[in-house]
């Protein structure tokens, strides 16, 4: 069960994967850091919404370890603009299947060319914006727990973050074509992502705890009067 995953798939680029992985990018005290900060978080949901982050700012920010492999994407502007835990268990051992993210969380509802149509999740509201706005986001998972390939990894399309807006049939199609890659992880991994890139995953076998912080990063404003809401 503590035994490290061995990562596989260095050889994923994200200029031209739309993923990298950034071994050992977290050290213990991060990892540390992190755990304490998200104690209070409640347990009993696969995936907790965080709503407001304080004692995560500087490592999001981006001069901190996490926040500074968005922006070696994005630029100095990049900025956290959501926060979800997945926090799986052999009590919430669940599969996703394969799906590209379509949504943001912004401050307030308000009207915009281009974005509808509107939820609110665990009192965020969330959106799906045009998708030239999510091509321009990037993704960050924090790996808390050794990811094998057992343990549930993500499952990434290379490249298909190129595609833009899929159906569900055509995901099916560019699955079937283009092949999947297996994202493991050793605690205090990262991996950076190329937000709409096609993904999904399976559920541990056998079923184990999988912790995984996971960021969305943006570094352009949105149109007003919407704006980001923020970490």
């Amino acid at each position: 069960m503590n035994a490290r995953a061995q990562p596989l798939e260095i050889d994923l680029h994200f200029e031209e994967d739309g993923a990298q992985m950034f071994a050992g990018a977290l050290d213990t005290a991060a990892c540390l850091a992190i755990e304490q900060a998200i104690a209070d978080l409640p347990s009993d949901v696969p995936g907790v919404r965080i709503g407001s982050a304080p004692a995560l700012r500087a490592m999001l920010a981006v001069d901190g370890p996490i926040g500074s492999i968005a922006a070696s994407a994005l630029g100095p502007d990049a900025r956290a603009v959501r926060a979800v835990l997945f926090d799986k268990t052999a009590a919430r051992n669940w599969a996703l299947g394969w799906h590209q993210d379509r949504t943001i969380v912004v401050d307030q509802r308000a009207d915009a060319d281009g974005f509808g149509p509107w939820t609110v999740k665990a009192g965020l509201i969330q959106v799906e914006p045009p998708f030239e706005i999510l091509e321009r986001m990037v993704t960050i998972r924090v790996h808390l727990d050794p990811v094998d390939t057992t343990n549930a990894p993500l499952r990434i399309v290379p490249e298909s973050h190129r595609l833009g807006r899929l159906t569900e049939a055509s995901i099916k199609r560019v699955v079937e074509d283009r092949g999947e890659r297996l994202c493991l992880a050793n605690r205090g991994d990262v991996w950076l992502y190329a937000t709409p890139i096609v993904h999904g995953s399976r559920a541990a076998d056998p079923p184990r705890r999988r912790r995984v912080l996971q960021v969305d990063y943006a570094a352009v404003d949105l149109p007003a009067p919407l704006s980001w809401r923020g970490l």
